[in-house]
């Protein structure tokens, strides 16, 4: 049986037909298209899937679809400013050289942004914590934490 799902992405109202097991990640990447969402592990482990859902930073690999019903979800995709400039932290990640590989980075920035929301001018001590749920798998640890310290301090100080 499958169940209709209406919820908000990046600013577009959507909808689709899903099982009620559908994972959310599933619904962004399958159903709507929309693949800068990375599936890493599936067991919430990696945070290649993290999205904002209403305004906060959730792995979408352990949320149903259903779950979001009526809901705003921002994905990679939606972060950037209409005009292509890029959002803050993702300016940083490019100073600063927060990616190699890339396959982590969609998760890792809206990590970041969550991190720079819930922690103005947030040193690198913070930021290595709440990244913990994140993994680079390349190593480029150095270059993201940089990055998410710098864009928070710059966002905090109204240069963002």
């Amino acid at each position: 049986m499958l169940i209709e799902v209406n919820m908000t992405i990046n600013g577009r109202a959507v909808s689709g037909k899903v099982e009620a097991r559908t994972l959310l990640v599933e619904f962004i990447r399958d159903i709507q298209k929309l693949t800068g969402t990375h599936v890493g592990c599936d067991t919430t482990q990696c945070g290649c899937c993290t999205v904002h859902v209403d305004g906060k930073a959730v792995k979408s690999c352990t949320m149903l679809a259903l779950q979001a019903r009526g809901k705003t979800v921002l994905t990679i995709e939606g972060l950037a400013n209409a005009d292509g400039t890029l959002h803050p932290v993702q300016e940083a990640f490019r100073e600063h050289h927060g990616l190699q590989c890339g396959f982590c980075t969609p998760g890792m920035v809206m990590m970041g942004v969550d991190i720079c929301r819930r922690h103005p001018n947030a040193d690198e001590q913070t930021v290595r914590h709440e990244l913990e749920g994140n993994i680079c798998r390349c190593t480029g640890y150095q270059g993201i934490v940089e990055a998410i310290v710098d864009a928070s301090a710059k966002m905090a100080g109204g240069q963002a």
